[in-house]
């Protein structure tokens, strides 16, 4: 039997699981997260003790509109989702700021899940979490908006829903006007709760930087809800304690998961404990602000453990980590059945832009200190073919293996800044004649990153570190890509063995 922790430390996830929500079911909680325009979408993770989590898959195969998503969409897609149990099904909801609210639901959390359903149509739509009141067997919906979309923000909207998540039976009442809260700004994010006869909606605001988290509270759904806030950073180096989810286990205790915005590390997990004061509010943290290390959850001792990084490709596969930068195509991964990611050279006349290209494979880039290698084997002989391993956000750089016209191969490493169109090289070109190389980024502290590469003479240094940058909502990624300049033939195949994140 494992014996049980005393104490966890926060983060208890710490890569970019953005916009957290959760759920319990028996002894089992579930956790989803943004996925945005990454597919597949909607990461599902398992824990029993709140604190060692693992991914188990996703609820989205491909992100609908489909055709809006053949192309990256890097900050839009999958905002903020609610995941709930109500009779007998797993549901998730969620906003994506050009389309609408959306719904999914599934008996069991591996799946299959239903296929995405418009709940309701419109732009600026986002946050969507509802709630079935168990007493009166009513359904309800509370949502946030987008101003950059819809021209409304700091705002909450309340809908009577069907039971059945179909549909929504109002045009939607305004439950909290942030504008006439003095001090108030960007309120967003709801979770809307029902308890001890009072309905509750967990709503921060103030930005994902520098905010707060609030509750409000209303005897009747359509208020007038009265607020507190009830974390906030205070003198602690949590900045802007924000978005999540509150979680009762099987015992009666409480915990609330939120995230702190980390820069180019996304949005990392914090796990906070809850009180409750003598006037029933929420107290969250310790007295208001956020604990780092805190007694564990009195449930049943688990073996630590995080979501997956590793990947050897048994058969040819990758793990539940990666996600495509969009709507994958049939092709851009070969089947094959020795150990091994085999990639296709996909012709695109933005080869040369990384950020434009649908077909790379990415996974968060973890907060803590890591190393990360992977070995590589062009056997893609068209000249321009290219492969390797990148760090990638609103600027990028990578380091791999390009063919050039005469056929020989070259080990190269280029980056591009923010808003430019255009690779540079960070270093010259050298020989790779076995067309092959092991490939390594060290990621240091303020997710600065150094390049290696070893072509046959032990790991060498290239070019100058580069410090990561996220987009405008996701943390920078770590990316597998090939690809090739345009042209009507098959370009070829490249492939990626033993990816492996160490300390």
């Amino acid at each position: 039997m494992t014996p049980r922790a005393t104490t966890y430390r926060n983060p208890v996830l710490d890569a970019d699981w953005s916009d957290p929500d959760v759920v319990r079911v028996g002894d089992d909680f579930y956790l989803t997260a943004s996925s945005f325009g990454r597919a597949p979408g909607l990461p599902l993770l398992h824990s029993r003790d709140l604190v060692s989590w693992r991914l188990i898959g996703h609820a989205l195969d491909r992100l609908v509109p489909e055709e809006a998503f053949a192309v990256p969409r890097h900050d839009c897609g999958v905002w903020a989702p609610s995941i709930r149990h109500h009779d007998g099904l797993f549901w998730i909801f969620w906003g994506d700021p050009d389309h609408g609210i959306y719904q999914a639901n599934a008996l069991d959390i591996r799946g299959p899940w239903s296929s995405p359903h418009l709940v309701k149509a419109g732009k600026g739509l986002i946050d969507p979490c509802p709630l079935w009141d168990e007493d009166t067997g009513e359904a309800y919906l509370v949502h946030a908006w987008a101003k950059s979309r819809s021209g409304i923000k700091n705002r909450l909207t309340g809908h009577r829903m069907s039971p059945d998540g179909a549909e929504l039976l109002d045009e939607g009442h305004v439950l909290v006007e942030g504008d006439r809260i003095p001090g108030w700004f960007t309120i967003e994010g709801p979770k809307v709760y029902r308890h001890d006869g009072w309905f509750w909606i967990f709503a921060p605001a103030g930005g994902v930087e520098s905010g707060w988290q609030g509750v409000f509270r209303s005897r009747s759904f359509l208020g007038p809800y009265e607020h507190r806030v009830v974390l906030e950073q205070g003198d602690t180096p949590v900045n802007g304690p924000h978005q999540g989810g509150w979680v009762r286990t099987a015992s009666g205790e409480d915990w609330f998961l939120h995230f702190q915005q980390r820069g180019a590390y996304g949005r990392v997990v914090h796990l906070q404990p809850v009180r409750w004061d003598d006037t029933g509010w929420p107290v969250i943290g310790a007295s208001g602000t956020p604990v780092r290390v805190h007694t564990t959850p009195d449930l049943p001792a688990q073996p630590p453990s995080a979501p997956a990084t590793d990947d050897l490709f048994p058969g040819g596969r990758f793990g539940l980590q990666w996600q495509w930068t969009a709507n994958p195509q049939p092709g851009w991964a070969v089947s094959h059945t020795r150990d091994g990611l085999r990639l296709t050279c996909v012709r695109s006349p933005d080869v040369r832009d990384l950020r434009l290209l649908p077909h790379l494979l990415t996974q968060r880039l973890p907060l803590s200190c890591r190393t990360v290698d992977v070995d590589l084997q062009l056997d893609a002989t068209t000249p321009g073919s290219r492969a390797g391993l990148a760090v990638l956000g609103d600027a990028y750089t990578w380091i791999g293996l390009e063919r050039g016209a005469d056929g020989s191969t070259h080990l190269v490493h280029r980056f591009a800044e923010p808003a430019t169109g255009q690779e540079r090289d960070a270093t010259h070109p050298r020989p790779a004649p076995s067309a092959s190389a092991r490939l390594r980024i060290e990621v240091t502290a303020g997710a600065r990153c150094r390049l290696y590469a070893d072509t046959g003479d032990g790991f060498r240094p290239s070019g100058q570190v580069f410090a990561a940058t996220p987009w405008r909502w996701v943390g920078a990624l770590l990316c597998l890509f090939a690809g090739a300049p345009p042209g009507r033939r098959s370009a070829g195949t490249a492939l990626f063995r033993h990816f492996r994140v160490s300390d």
